[in-house]
């Protein structure tokens, strides 16, 4: 079985980089092969509507037909058993990165069908981890949650299954008093770090080994 990891966030050993090492090491205390892609490190772009997935008898029908550095991790997913995203939260939603993969990796699945079907395949098991600077109450009171809601309904419709972990008022920076940053409390950032976020990482080692367990139960 193979568990692939996806770190939309531009920090390779941050927040969302250490959650989503977690939850594979989570999947590889259950026997899972797992791989960690950085996709900063990727050079590609998203979706420029060529519609080449779409095209009756086209050779590129419900794949995406654009060749770059993103071409072969999505030939990767095709053969994983599980894909866990992670993404840190920027203007109320995920990273520009992780977006633009989205559109190629979702939109050639769904199609333009009654219920827009999905032409992936099988069902497998795929999450998103999010990082945030704010608490769960003032994401609420913001009102994001429905668009992030949104990215997991994609995810859903085209692979089956969809899920999400939220870390909330994450540490953005290693010295809060280098940084213009007048609006949080550095001690009350310090609390959270060293007394919620070490249960997020616990949160996320269990969906991993969890993800494991369902899939050699398959």
């Amino acid at each position: 079985m193979k568990v692939i990891g996806i770190n939309g966030s531009p920090r390779n050993n941050h927040n969302t980089a250490t959650l989503l090492k977690k939850a594979l090491e989570g999947a590889q205390s259950n026997g899972a092969e797992t791989e960690l892609i950085n996709l900063y490190d990727l050079n590609y772009k998203g979706c420029i509507s060529c519609f080449a997935c779409k095209l009756k008898d086209g050779k590129s029908y419900g794949t995406c037909a654009l060749k770059d550095d993103l071409n072969p991790v999505l030939k990767k997913i095709q053969q994983a058993d599980a894909i866990i995203l992670g993404s840190p939260i920027y203007f109320y939603d995920i990273t520009g990165e992780m977006h633009s993969f989205l559109e190629r990796l979702a939109y050639p699945y769904i199609t333009y069908t009654e219920g827009y079907k999905s032409i992936f395949g099988r069902n497998i098991k795929t999450a998103f981890i999010y990082t945030m600077n704010m608490t769960a109450e003032q994401m609420e009171e913001m009102g994001f949650r429905s668009t992030l809601s949104c990215n997991e309904s994609y995810m859903e419709r085209a692979f089956g299954h969809c899920e999400s972990l939220f870390s909330y008022d994450t540490y953005q920076f290693n010295d809060y008093d280098k940084y213009v940053a007048t609006v949080f409390d550095k001690h009350e950032k310090a609390k959270v770090r060293e007394n919620q976020f070490p249960k997020d990482c616990k949160k996320a080692f269990d969906m991993g080994q969890r993800f494991a367990e369902q899939l050699d139960s398959i």
